[in-house]
């Protein structure tokens, strides 16, 4: 059985985190019996089962994307308001 990475795990609701630890479970005794055809079955169910974790994770990527695009046109425009700033006193002499 193939785990989802720690990230994703960490975004699982409390419901969807008992049922992945129980299906990890199940899957696991399925491998230890020799029965892949059956944990191959549990672990399609654990894919599907993780998919709105990955879109919450990816949210937060792009939310942590636009805040860092933010961040960067915040800070060009205050460089160029410096910099217009600093001309206007250049004139002014």
């Amino acid at each position: 059985m193939r785990h989802c990475s720690v990230q994703v795990r960490g975004l699982l609701t409390r419901d969807e985190l008992d049922r992945y630890n129980a299906l990890m479970e199940v899957g696991s005794f399925l491998e230890s019996q020799k029965r892949y055809d059956l944990a191959y079955t549990v672990q399609k169910e654990v894919d599907l089962l993780i998919q709105p974790a990955i879109e919450r994770l990816k949210d937060k990527g792009r939310a942590r994307d636009r805040a860092t695009q933010e961040y960067l046109e915040a800070k060009r425009l205050g460089l160029e308001e410096d910099e217009n700033d600093e001309d206007e006193e250049d004139t002014d002499h």
